[in-house]
């Protein structure tokens, strides 16, 4: 399925479905045995509808990290964002850090992603995150950003409290 809408979600349908027709998740390393706990929930923060993420992550059991994502297309088909420099996010946090990731229908393990991190301030900013700017993790393929599939804000690697609210998320040019 090929997509050209630079939208990916405002926030204008019914939780958790996206204005691009997929849902939203929560994910932690439960999944894998750690013991991170987060929530995910649709509320105004500071004046702007959202998702707000939130949970202590722990790197406990080999934990660390607690996830919302996104689906690009319907039924995990990919998305072509070859027009596109990059993601362009609206957040609002404690000033912590946070990594964007990407999949694409490349890599076959779920560990395998592409990353950049940014950090949420205590005030609503939009932050735009280059396609340059992605790193590889745990694969050796690049980046093709013609097949795009999954969309995840995480909060990773440390233990602290996570508190990260979306307002929207966009491809830009």
């Amino acid at each position: 399925m090929l997509v050209t809408s630079a939208l990916i979600d405002d926030l204008s349908h019914e939780p958790p479905l996206s204005a691009i027709g997929t849902k939203w998740q929560l994910f932690t390393d439960g999944v894998m045995g750690g013991v991170s706990r987060g929530t995910m929930v649709w509320e105004v923060v500071a004046g702007h509808p959202a998702i707000h993420m939130r949970g202590d992550v722990s790197l406990e059991n080999n934990g660390g990290f607690i996830q919302i994502s996104l689906d690009l297309a319907p039924g995990g088909g990919s998305v072509d964002a070859s027009a596109f420099q990059g993601i362009e996010l609206d957040v609002y946090g404690l000033n912590e850090e946070y990594s964007l990731r990407l999949r694409t229908s490349d890599p076959v393990h779920p560990w395998q992603s592409y990353r950049a991190g940014f950090t949420a301030e205590p005030e609503w900013k939009t932050i735009q995150i280059s396609f340059a700017r992605f790193e590889k993790h745990r694969t050796d393929i690049a980046l093709d950003v013609s097949r795009l599939r999954r969309v995840g804000l995480v909060a990773i690697g440390r233990a602290f409290s996570a508190d990260l609210a979306l307002g929207g998320i966009r491809f830009f040019a």
